[in-house]
């Protein structure tokens, strides 16, 4: 009796012992799941033709970025001496097309949270907008797309102070959404004539929320696409009458 009642025991402890190493496993995985990426690359889309499509002018934005910054063997890459861009997200049309040469070079699609122009209401819009920037943002900081991600996205859903305002108490930009308001660097609105800069954002190794490090880095071509317009942030540029903001 003795004998058997301590097999019983150890034949326990085996199942017990069992079921705790498969409870730290599925706290580890939940925690690697749960971790920040190491960067976040975030851009504004190009300039537009119209609701639909990007001028001339921001479609060859998106060549020069492909080739110049941010595609594969692009001679100024934001990726030299890193891991690859683990994905490409995009938000609205304009976005899209502006992302699609950069990741099509890596021989990547566009992972798409969509809003398309439809007849709604501006607020309906922006709602909607609100609602898919919160998407991606919890995707991403559940590091469910990969340590290094590339956002191309909608300016006032970067950073937008009365955006923010109009929604008080909600987190409606990527400012607020990926802990980028807690650094005194951030600015809190992303101009409406800019559109040749990124904001480049470092999480810590340890996969904590907290950004580490900031930087506002402009978008700088050579030929054939140094004739690109440019402007320093917060400088006003006057776009032509073919492009539109």
């Amino acid at each position: 009796m003795v004998r058997t009642g301590s097999l019983c025991l150890r034949g326990r402890s085996v199942l017990f012992r069992s079921a705790a190493m498969a409870v730290a496993a599925l706290l580890v995985t939940a925690a690697e799941v749960e971790a920040a990426p190491e960067r976040i690359v975030i851009l504004r889309h190009g300039e537009k033709h119209d609701l639909y499509r990007l001028c001339d002018i921001g479609i060859e934005r998106s060549r020069a970025l492909a080739a110049s910054l941010l595609g594969k063997d692009a001679a100024g890459s934001l990726f030299a001496g890193r891991a690859r861009p683990d994905a490409f997200l995009a938000i609205t049309l304009h976005t899209l097309e502006l992302a699609a040469p950069s990741a099509a070079a890596w021989g990547k699609p566009v992972i798409m949270y969509p809003v398309l122009p439809t007849s709604r209401t501006r607020t309906d819009l922006t709602r909607a907008l609100n609602e898919r920037t919160r998407e991606a943002a919890a995707d991403v900081m559940r590091n469910r797309l990969g340590n290094t991600v590339v956002m191309v996205w909608e300016h006032h859903h970067i950073a937008d102070r009365k955006l923010e305002e109009e929604f008080r108490g909600q987190k409606v930009t990527l400012r607020q959404l990926l802990n980028l308001d807690r650094l005194d660097a951030v600015p809190r609105d992303w101009p409406d004539d800019v559109y040749d800069y990124f904001w480049i954002v470092d999480y810590p190794a340890s996969g904590a929320d907290t950004p580490v490090r900031f930087e506002m880095r402009k978008q700088e071509f050579p030929d054939p696409y140094r004739a690109l317009p440019a402007n320093d942030w917060g400088q006003a540029r006057r776009l032509p009458p073919r492009c539109r903001g």
